[in-house]
Parts: structure tokens; sequence; C-alpha cells
């Protein structure tokens, strides 16, 4: 019987197709572009014109939206992280007085911790801002509005600049609840539960004159005073209002370094030194 010539199997495009998807040796001749009028490039579409590869180019950004996008979105994290810290731990004050000299001077900005008195617990010492809810300042003419005040005002709100708001005082704590603060022994200084201090902090251009005063600091509250001693309107000039103490709630944080001028920066000293020897005071029953 005569060899029957094998049948040639049924050829399918993709069996004679490469990875790269172009026909195989023993496939199809491959086209040429130039009978079937189809470019390499293309889809099958013709070929493009001249320019057509620089028109589908996306089109530049302009340099200067991009850099003023970058600027805005910086100043905006700025802004929200001043505002949170502001909120939760920093706050900038500035003081207007010389009471508290020469620990603080007039026009010093400081920035206080909000962590103190919660969850933070006060100690001797401590310098403190408090509003004035007892009324100890005059009140305060209310200044007509600027066409500019809104920029001092959206600043001081997100805590980039200190608050100018005379209704606060800034004073050094000297007893805290259940203490019995006395003044004066027979050297001129205060004692506290029956244990005198030497205030190393007290302002060394004048000694301080006496005022006598004997109390004892109900349950959550302070006695305060200033280190400028013969210039300090504090609790013992007060004691008509509220016995002179200030109310834990009204403490708005603990001032803890000195951030302008510049030649003025330094962290502040609650002096621990020198209630070392105080005995706790017994909270009020």
């Amino acid at each position: 019987m005569p060899d029957k010539a094998p049948e040639n199997p049924e050829r399918y495009d993709d069996d004679a197709r490469l990875s790269d998807g172009t026909a195989g040796v023993a496939g199809v001749a491959e086209s040429n572009p130039a009978d079937t009028g189809v470019s390499r490039e293309g889809n099958g579409g013709p070929r493009d014109s001249e320019g057509g590869a620089h028109a589908a180019e996306k089109p530049r950004k302009n340099p200067v939206l991009v850099w003023v996008k970058e600027i805005v979105t910086v100043v905006a994290i700025a802004l929200v992280l001043s505002f949170l810290l502001k909120t939760f731990l920093f706050r900038a004050f500035y003081i207007p007085s010389e009471s508290m000299e020469s620990t603080l001077d007039v026009n010093d900005r400081i920035f206080i911790n909000l962590l103190v008195p919660e969850p933070f617990a006060l100690q001797h010492g401590d310098v403190v801002v408090f509003k004035d809810s007892q009324g100890w300042l005059p009140a305060v003419e209310k200044k007509p509005a600027g066409p500019m005040d809104w920029v001092g005002d959206a600043l001081e709100f997100v805590g980039l600049a200190a608050d100018d708001n005379e209704q606060h005082l800034v004073k050094r704590v000297i007893g805290l609840p259940g203490d019995r603060v006395s003044c004066c022994d027979a050297e001129g200084r205060i004692s506290i539960n029956g244990v005198p201090v030497d205030e190393t902090y007290i302002n060394p251009a004048e000694i301080p004159q006496p005022n006598p005063f004997d109390i004892v600091v109900p349950d959550g509250k302070v006695w305060v005073m200033g280190d400028n001693r013969n210039h300090s309107a504090d609790s013992r000039a007060h004691q008509e209002a509220n016995g002179g103490f200030i109310n834990m709630a009204d403490i708005e944080g603990k001032a803890t370094v000195i951030a302008w001028p510049v030649s003025r920066w330094t962290i502040l000293d609650n002096y621990q030194d020198v209630f070392r020897n105080v005995p706790e005071g017994t909270p009020a029953k």
C-alpha cells in the first residue's frame, strides 16, 4: 500500500505564536508593515504623524503651582501640629508685670506645660499660670477691633503667638492642699508645716517686708506668692476673696521655659532643695 502522506494537523494562530506575540519559524511568514499599512507601534491604527509622539506626552505641571501646593501643605501641617501642642501639651504666655522678678522679667515669653496639675501633680515651688476667677485684677476695657486683629487671634489660637490676655496671673506655688503656711519667723522667713524655708528664688534686690499670715490650704486649692515679694499682690493681699487661695481648676499649667527673648532663654526651676525638708500637710477632712 502506498504510503499515505501524513495529514497536516489543523493549525491555529496561537500554536506558533511566540511569547512576544510574533510568528514563529514554523508559522505564517511575518507580514510586511508596508504591505498592510499597519504600524508596528500602533494597535492597527495609522502611523502617528510627525510630532504625534510629543502630543501624546502628559502636559508638564506648572512649577510655580507645585511650589505653592507644597508650601500650603507644609503650613497646614505646621498649624495642625501647633494647635494640637497648644491644646494638649504647651501654651505660650507673656509676662506683663514685675511681680515675678528676677525669675521672670516684664515682656518675657514663656511656655507652660498643660499636663500640670493633671495628670501630673503640682509640687512646691512650681511657677503656675492661672485664670483670674477671683477678681484679683481690675476689669480690662475691651479694645475696639482692628482690621488686622484676626491675624494675632489666629496665631494665638494655634499656639504660635503668646496669649496676651491680661486676666491671667503667674505666681509660685508655696502651699499645697493640707499645708499650713505662716509668716514670719525671727529671720523673716515663711514656714510650711512648721519648717522655715530659705527662699533662694526671691528677688535679691529687696528684703521682703514682713506681712504676717497663718493659713491652712483647703483641699482643691493652693497658696501662691510672687518672687518679687514686695511688689506682688498675691495670696497675701487677697484673703478676703476665697481666703486668698487659688482653685486648682483655675490653673492653666506649669511654666517650664522662657522662650523669648533669646538672651533670656532658660528652663524654669521649682527649687526642690528649698522644700526638701518640708513634711507633707494634713489634708482637710
